[in-house]
């Protein structure tokens, strides 16, 4: 069933999506080379707590950590661990937040120092194809003009794999909602949208091929030829002429370029 959102709901959801891009802000400032992501994750629990919020994946279906942190060729649901980044690491940081009855959910990749620029190249076409995406979250189109914008941006203008097994959602009271929303797909396919759906929309592009396998973790995403994954995730209402993007990549981006560890000449 897919659940509408009012003016008001929509209101309270912003906010706790802009909780979930000043989350990711605050990594984005001590992100670096010999940092470990178990760290960031504790640091992304207290920020959430002292905002008077709940991380939304602690405990979620067991999962035992504040946030998903992917490094490298772990695609997402990665575990926070002991080890420390070095120079060169792509760290994807997922991140959920619920306050006010509502979720939001949204990610974004980082480049701890200079990646090399075959994976700087894939960091920018997947966050262009997150936009591409968005430009489609408008009311009379379908899931699938989103699907569709993804897919050719990224598997067939550049050749990229797009990963089949994951999948955007629909965003609200639950983490997951209806609506699915593929990275993949065909024009004019799947529900119409209409306006108050909020959708979180999510690349997950690949290096190599498409396919990926799971950890014994049981949630430990992997590209299964071990090459550079990126993830990118945005939270959006579906309106009339252009989608309302509930998320803020501004503050992350902001001090990101602050930040004299990251790379972020895209």
């Amino acid at each position: 069933m897919i659940y509408y959102k009012t003016q008001p709901e929509v209101e309270l959801m912003r906010q706790s999506c802009l909780l979930v891009s000043k989350a990711l802000a605050e990594v984005s400032k001590i992100l670096k080379p010999g940092i470990t992501t178990l760290h960031l994750d504790k640091i992304i629990g207290s920020f959430i707590k002292d905002n008077g919020a709940v991380p939304s994946f602690l405990h979620y279906r067991d999962y035992p950590f504040n946030s998903c942190i992917s490094v490298n060729d772990t695609v997402v649901h990665g575990f926070p661990r002991e080890s420390e980044l070095k120079e060169g690491d792509i760290v994807s940081v997922d991140i959920g937040i619920y306050k006010n009855g509502f979720h939001g959910d949204h990610a974004y990749t980082f480049a701890v120092g200079d990646p090399g620029p075959k994976v700087a190249e894939l960091i920018k076409i997947t966050k262009e194809a997150l936009y591409k995406g968005i430009e489609k979250a408008v009311s009379g189109n379908r899931i699938g003009d989103i699907s569709f914008a993804i897919q050719e941006h990224t598997e067939k203008k550049h050749g990229y794999g797009v990963v089949r097994e994951l999948v955007g959602h629909g965003l609200g009271k639950h983490l997951h909602e209806d609506p699915q929303v593929p990275n993949y797909g065909k024009r004019g396919a799947g529900p119409k949208m209409r306006e108050g759906l909020v959708l979180a929309i999510e690349p997950m592009i690949n290096m190599g091929v498409k396919e990926v396998y799971t950890e014994d973790d049981g949630w430990t995403v992997r590209t299964v030829d071990h090459q550079p994954s990126v993830h990118f995730e945005h939270d959006v209402c579906v309106r009339k002429n252009k989608a309302d993007i509930l998320s803020d990549y501004g503050i992350i981006e902001m001090a990101e370029k602050a930040n004299p560890n990251l790379y972020s000449g895209y």
